[in-house]
């Protein structure tokens, strides 16, 4: 039995990017708002335990391979001392800074942020376990579920600390000297990445024919070509079939294509498989919320799920996965609760991959493309002809657009690059804007800049590109 009673217009289960942006503008929209997470302040795995302090370990990690590179321009810098005390540290300073800051917004907005987990009693009550052991009892005219979602685990794997996750790998247990990385998706090569770079010997193993599956090949082979040099081998068409503790670390077996099998042993292996919404223990059996069979909890366009008064966003709500994505959905939502006409209907969610090079999509890809058998024509533009990627040092680069034939409008866009990340934001507006190539093509970049190579693959779509030769095509 709860100890307290209390009500509340909108209570929302989880602060994290889906959770505390959706509360905000509720709040600003003049609702009551109830924040309910077991964290200090508002956050959630994002900026806990995965997009935040990753992209600080993995700028360490850029510092480290820039100063490396360097020695090809004629400087040269002695091999670096890593302290990993202090390198741990400064990361969680990261972290503490941006959710303390979340905090100090939540507290502005006048919302009641409770530390617990919630479950729901039915379609309008929680109970919240408050951290600390006390019960509070909820009522609500209206709930969003963004609970988020969990590293993937694979049971046949003994349970070990030389047995590390996405979340574990980041807290920096230790510099290994071997690491195996199973799994060569982008999680995995990230956090490969920043090990690599901090002195570890790192092998992937990826079960399917490339890395990054499901992405573009052309973007994946610059990738992998890089990766080559950083990683001490990759292994694709091998899954792992056994792991075994012993005295030192674990010994992995391994299974080829061919059924051939061989053993290696490493000091620490990441598992990182995927991630897993997380809709359980939530009460959703008391209501008539319905989840599919990957365990996402079903929602229309308003992100409602089948008990109207009831929303999910973010991870929990299905795919992309991805932060940002959650962040818009909760802005929609926010709306709706307000009484606004508004749903979640975006033309292009970005994807990037903050390896080196980094890799971003938006839109159509081009392997979506052939596999809907939708005619588009491809307009690349190599880094080798930029000017600006040559003061870097970086041609192996490319930049490109999936263009409608007929239409001539931008359907898509892929960069892989250094600051890729940055540069995909101006094909979501095209795509977004149903803009032409003729559109982008006329539209100043400065020089010289990256951004050039955007222009110039509109460039390339008309068959006049300055820097690249190609037939010229009638508008």
């Amino acid at each position: 039995m709860s100890d307290k009673k209390n009500s509340t217009d909108v209570a929302i289960i989880g602060a994290g990017p889906g959770g505390y942006p959706c509360a905000f503008l509720a709040a600003d929209l003049g609702l009551n708002v109830t924040l309910i997470d077991p964290e200090e302040n508002p956050g959630g795995v994002c900026l806990y335990r995965g997009c935040i302090p990753s992209k600080a370990l993995l700028h360490s990690a850029k510092v480290i391979t820039e100063a490396e590179h360097a020695s090809n321009l004629g400087i040269e810098f002695g091999k670096p001392k890593i302290n990993i005390e202090k390198l741990r540290g400064w990361k969680d300073q990261v972290v503490q800074k941006l959710v303390g800051g979340l905090g100090q917004l939540s507290k502005q907005r006048n919302i009641s942020y409770i530390r617990g987990r919630a479950e729901l009693l039915n379609s309008n009550t929680l109970i919240i376990k408050k951290v600390g052991g006390e019960e509070e009892e909820l009522t609500f005219e209206r709930a969003v579920i963004a609970t988020g979602s969990r590293p993937s685990s694979i049971p046949s794997f003994p349970e070990s600390p030389h047995i590390l996750n996405s979340t574990t790998a980041l807290d920096l247990p230790g510099i290994p000297e071997t690491m195996l990385v199973v799994g060569g998706g982008y999680i995995g090569l990230e956090l490969g990445t920043v090990y690599a770079s901090l002195g570890t010997k790192v092998f992937v193993v990826e079960m399917t024919s490339g890395l990054m599956p499901g992405v573009d090949r052309d973007l994946v082979r610059v990738l992998q070509k890089s990766s080559e040099s950083i990683y001490e081998a990759i292994m694709l068409d091998t899954k792992v079939i056994g792991i075994e503790e012993t005295e030192n670390g674990l010994t992995v077996s391994f299974e080829g294509k061919d059924g051939s099998k061989t053993k290696s042993s490493f000091d620490k292996v990441l598992v990182s498989v995927g991630r897993k919404p997380n809709s359980e223990g939530l009460g959703l059996e008391n209501t008539k919320i319905q989840i599919d069979e990957a365990g996402f909890i079903k929602v229309n366009e308003e992100r409602r799920t089948t008990e109207p008064a009831i929303f999910a966003i973010g991870d929990v709500a299905g795919e992309p996965m991805l932060a940002h994505k959650a962040t818009h959905e909760g802005r929609v939502v926010a709306e709706i609760l307000s009484g606004k006409k508004s749903a979640f209907e975006p033309a292009a969610i970005p994807a990037v991959v903050f390896t080196d090079p980094e890799i971003a999509w938006c839109g159509l890809t081009e392997s979506e493309a052939k596999e809907k058998n939708i005619p588009v024509k491809v307009a690349r533009f190599p880094w080798g002809a930029s000017g600006r990627a040559k003061t870097l040092d970086r041609q192996d680069g490319a930049t490109k657009l999936i263009v409608d034939p007929e239409t001539e409008r931008v359907l898509g866009m892929g960069i892989v690059g250094p600051g890729a990340g940055e540069l995909i934001a101006e094909g979501v507006l095209a795509i977004e804007m149903a803009a032409l190539a003729s559109d982008i093509e006329l539209s100043i970049h400065p020089h010289p800049t990256l951004s050039e190579t955007v222009m110039e693959s509109a460039e390339v779509f008309y068959g006049h590109s300055t820097h690249v030769y190609k037939p010229k095509r009638k508008r």
